[in-house]
């Protein structure tokens, strides 16, 4: 990605405050979930993080106070449409849509008539009212894109809210808190849905040819990377998802996280790339860890491992229940793998307060999230020497 000045800014924000909080980046990145060479790449200029969760994670460890705060919110923010035009691709042209044609078409281009005949109630309004014609067969194009506009800002709302609209590819779930909305919770939270295992490492499953595919991109880009190429999370999908209070004194209570199976059909036919061969790293963060093809898969808590020292540390998992508040957020990493389907799913977090009890739904933006398996498929690592993706010779996969 190349650097601009809003890149530059970001970064020089983000150096800053490691300065200040004085931990080495194994220790701080440790904190935010990412790898010590990603948070690197934000001190540098590299890259920028893809999620504004990652950002707010670091102000508070930092000790920002809200005015450093808001300049770094407003700094990743222009960074990242930095990033984001520079991994857009060039836009596509969509053809206009029209109305559908009537039994009866009229002339292309009509003979103009007579203008409107005058209302006679205008004038006096003890008259009957003119009869209403009788309306056309057909939306016209404006209400049919009225139409389409306002089914977008319905969609959006329903992710915004946490109640997902029904889409194509899935049944949309029931909503288990009938009349709640985000706006009454007592807590915010925030997900990451396109992470790489220590920042470098995860695969992707493609309906496309290897000459047809883009090289891999840095782990902040995957997002765009991923829609632009239609990928599905193969083998594993990671999941982050940030939970902060909103009072620094009322605790909110977190008792359980469940896993809920939408669809299961048959692993895609597609093929494999390997974002990396596999990175490794000093930290393994403690997280969920989801088999999706259990008959009901449970979300089952994992100690993490810290080797960055002399001595491996364990990191404890998280242990429900467990209390956030506004000072005090928490990250629940989820790693869902399945090896013989193509399941879609979605996450329920049960949480408790000041006498109050809900759950709330979490997804990927109001759809399911959505991994399969990549067994005997054809896999592919990328050569940057010669520019191309190749077979993985770590297969086993000869064609």
């Amino acid at each position: 990605m190349p650097k601009d000045a809003a890149v530059e800014e970001f970064a020089g924000l983000v150096r800053a405050l490691k300065a200040r909080d004085g931990r080495s980046y194994e220790a701080l990145g440790r904190r935010l979930s990412v790898s010590a060479s990603t948070l690197h790449r934000y001190c540098s200029g590299a890259t920028v993080p893809e999620d504004s969760a990652v950002v707010d994670r670091l102000a508070l460890l930092c000790g920002a106070d809200e005015e450093e705060r808001r300049a770094l919110e407003a700094a990743w923010t222009e960074a990242d449409r930095a990033r984001r035009r520079a991994a857009s691709p060039a836009p596509t042209p969509v053809p206009a849509v029209s109305a559908a044609p009537e039994s009866n078409p009229e002339p292309s281009a009509p003979e103009p008539g007579p203008g409107p005949a005058p209302d006679p109630s205008a004038a006096d309004p003890s008259a009957p009212e003119a009869p209403r014609a009788r309306p056309r067969r057909g939306a016209p194009a404006p209400l049919l894109v009225a139409a389409a506009v306002a089914l977008v800002v319905l969609d959006l709302a329903a992710a915004l809210l946490g109640h997902p609209t029904r889409t194509a590819s899935a049944p949309a779930p029931a909503s288990t808190a009938p009349g709640r909305t985000a706006a009454a919770l007592p807590f915010t939270w925030s997900i990451g849905s396109q992470l790489w295992e220590g920042g470098c490492g995860h695969t992707y499953l493609v309906d496309r040819a290897p000459r047809a595919v883009a090289p891999p991109p840095v782990a902040a880009d995957s997002g765009a990377w991923a829609g632009t190429h239609g990928a599905v999370h193969g083998g594993e999908a990671l999941v982050r998802i940030t939970v902060q209070g909103r009072s620094p004194s009322d605790a909110v209570v977190l008792h359980a996280l469940h896993v809920r199976l939408v669809d299961r059909a048959a692993p895609l036919p597609w093929n494999a790339y390997r974002m990396d061969n596999g990175c490794g790293g000093a930290v393994t963060p403690r997280h969920f860890a989801v088999d999706l093809d259990r008959p009901r898969p449970l979300a089952r808590p994992v100690d993490g491992l810290d080797a960055s020292g002399a001595k491996v540390r364990k990191i404890p998992a998280v242990s429900f229940p467990y209390k956030v508040t506004s000072s005090d957020p928490e990250e629940l990493l989820v790693s869902a793998r399945t090896a013989g389907c193509d399941c879609r799913w979605y996450l329920e977090l049960e949480w408790s307060a000041g006498g109050r009890t809900g759950t709330v739904r979490i997804t990927d933006g109001g759809k399911p999230f959505r991994t399969s398996g990549t067994r005997g498929r054809p896999a592919y690592v990328h050569d940057s020497a010669e520019g191309r993706w190749i077979t993985d010779p770590d297969s086993g996969w000869t064609g």
